[in-house]
């Protein structure tokens, strides 16, 4: 294993709760919902991209159906989100920092795993980098939205970022609890420089007058 196992469970299982949360209160400001759409699509926030990674990788049956505590954790910040919906919608930067901290753990846990099953050091960055926005885009398919990660601000670079520092970690033989939250801080703070001054990937060049 390249990582101890508990603390990629700690990791994972936060990062699952706040993607709930987050996916969960941001279908909820786009399209009304009942408690049992609120709870869906947190859930398909939150697990999304863990289950296409594993499913990329041959972990099957994927970590969410192996292990109850994940659907209960989404389940958890779903009932929440929808609790607390009309308080939690005035919240833009609380649910902004949130969403960030979910990209960000994702992210670190993502890459860590591809590399437990074998995996590259390429693949792993790329596997890392899905597993934190696959979910989020699962989520904006089903709402009927143009997913973030193609068109606003600073999201998948982020992500590839962390994982990238994951990898080196893992392969340089540092990974651990410190290298692990500092990969998750990096991204984490990478995104929300996004945020703060509206930073985005470069587009297309537009065309001459």
């Amino acid at each position: 294993m390249t990582a101890q196992p508990t603390l990629l469970l700690v990791l994972d299982l936060a990062g699952t709760f706040v993607f709930a949360l987050d996916g969960a209160v941001t279908a909820l400001r786009v399209t009304r919902l009942d408690i049992v759409g609120a709870i869906t699509l947190g859930m398909v926030t939150a697990i999304g991209g863990g289950i296409i990674r594993d499913l990329l990788i041959g972990a099957v049956p994927p970590a969410t159906f192996s292990d109850w505590r994940y659907l209960a954790v989404a389940t958890a910040g779903g009932l929440i989100a929808f609790g607390q919906g009309r308080w939690l919608q005035r919240l833009t930067l609380p649910i902004t920092v949130l969403d960030a901290a979910g990209l960000s753990l994702f992210a670190v846990t993502g890459a860590s795993k591809a590399l437990d099953y074998g995996l590259g050091a390429i693949q792993a960055v790329i596997l890392g980098a899905i597993t934190g926005v696959g979910g989020g885009t699962m989520r904006d398919v089903l709402i009927r939205r143009i997913p973030a990660v193609l068109h606003r601000g600073l999201y998948a670079i982020p992500a590839i970022i962390g994982a990238g520092i994951t990898v080196a970690a893992v392969r340089g033989g540092v990974f651990g609890p410190i290298s692990a939250v500092a990969a998750a801080a990096v991204c984490f703070l990478v995104r929300m420089l996004g945020v703060r001054y509206d930073l985005n990937a470069p587009g297309p060049p537009r065309a001459p007058r």
